[in-house]
């Protein structure tokens, strides 16, 4: 007979908050990459899907036009299907881009697919041993997660060059203020705050404003991503740890059930016992059109649920803060509030789900 299964249900469920609470406390703090600043050196990699090369050298241009030294490999767009290049090439990328002395940034150019099918051949010591400006989202989650897990440095949930800087116009006005003020050591200490390191999401006064699902104020580091990254990795060795941590989520083009199914996963997985809270971001499903007849659509229609059902199901009773809508995650072609908020994974940050705010408590990265 184990130690708990011999005490008190109660006073086991106690000792086992205390555990984890310890565990997180004892954790130590992420290593801190040198802020960007202009005459740095950005490299370019394309560790998942293959990348477009216009509107990558668009995203090169407007870098170059910034003040950044901009470096590709003579292969960015190579192309494997739907990968860019085999598994091999895309981790020695990767690895090369850590291990090299004048680089100071690595920018993923776009998610796609294949992050996970190469976790296993990157040197993540080299990694761990040069920490630097990491970016991305969507398939880029399994690289933010397994530098969490292997390298314990901070690194940015953000958008990605091909679709922000990449694209026709640009980065939203708000997504770019986060971008820029995530990544650069001068932007986050604010005279306004008497000095202080940080600052508070704030939106545009006409954008819908993110839900509160469980009140209450959190403290923690963040850590999450991509919904379907954060599933496909339970059991690996780059497991999300939330365990006192401020989870956020967000996925584009899953239906209700397979979120559900999802964060089912998560829970099963004890990934839902015990975050300090969680941020629930944007998640987007559009029903594909009706080629079974009417009356067939209507009633499969009847079978589904809304996000924001699912999403009582699983935090309507929650312990911890909870709001929904945050804007952050993939846009949606026609939508007029595509934001996408820069989440720097690693640092502590404030959410208090009452007053739908979130702040980040401290300077993601180090001056100079």
């Amino acid at each position: 007979m184990s130690f708990l299964s011999s005490m008190p249900r109660r006073t086991s469920f106690v000792l086992l908050i205390c555990l984890v609470a310890t565990s997180a406390a004892r954790a130590e703090p992420p290593t801190k990459p040198k802020g960007l600043k202009p005459g740095d050196t950005i490299a370019l990699v394309a560790p998942c899907g293959p990348l477009n090369e216009e509107r990558m050298t668009l995203a090169a241009e407007r870098l170059t036009a910034l003040g950044y030294d901009v470096r590709t490999p003579d292969d960015l767009f190579r192309r494997r299907g739907y990968l860019a290049g085999d598994d091999q090439r895309r981790a020695d990328e990767l690895t090369s881009a850590f291990a090299d002395p004048e680089v100071d940034a690595v920018f993923p150019g776009t998610g796609g697919y294949g992050a996970t099918r190469m976790l296993d051949l990157v040197d993540w010591d080299v990694v761990a041993a040069n920490p630097k400006v990491f970016i991305g989202f969507s398939d880029v989650t399994a690289l933010h997660l397994a530098i969490a897990a292997k390298c314990n440095f901070i690194t940015f949930h953000t958008p990605t060059p091909q679709y922000g800087l990449g694209s026709k116009d640009g980065l939203h006005p708000f997504s770019e203020r986060y971008f820029w003020r995530s990544l650069l050591a001068a932007e986050n200490v604010s005279a306004e705050d008497g000095g202080a390191e940080g600052f508070e999401y704030e939106l545009p006064a006409d954008a819908p404003s993110p839900r509160t699902l469980r009140p209450g104020v959190a403290t923690g580091p963040l850590i999450g991503g991509n919904l379907t990254l954060v599933a496909s990795l339970m059991g690996t060795p780059y497991e999300i740890d939330t365990d006192g941590r401020v989870l956020f989520l967000e996925d584009v083009s899953e239906a209700p059930y397979r979120v559900d199914r999802m964060l089912s996963q998560l829970k099963l997985g004890g990934k839902l016992r015990a975050p300090a809270a969680v941020i629930l971001c944007r998640f987007t499903y559009r029903e594909p059109d009706n080629e079974e007849g009417d009356g067939v659509a209507d009633e499969k229609k009847k079978r589904t649920q809304s996000f924001d059902e699912v999403f009582a199901d699983y935090f309507g009773d929650a312990p911890y803060p909870v709001i929904t809508d945050f804007p952050m995650g993939h846009g949606v072609k026609g939508q007029k509030w595509s934001l996408n908020a820069t989440l720097p994974e690693g640092a502590l940050v404030e959410v208090d789900a009452g007053a739908k705010r979130v702040r980040l408590l401290e300077n993601p990265v180090k001056p100079d």
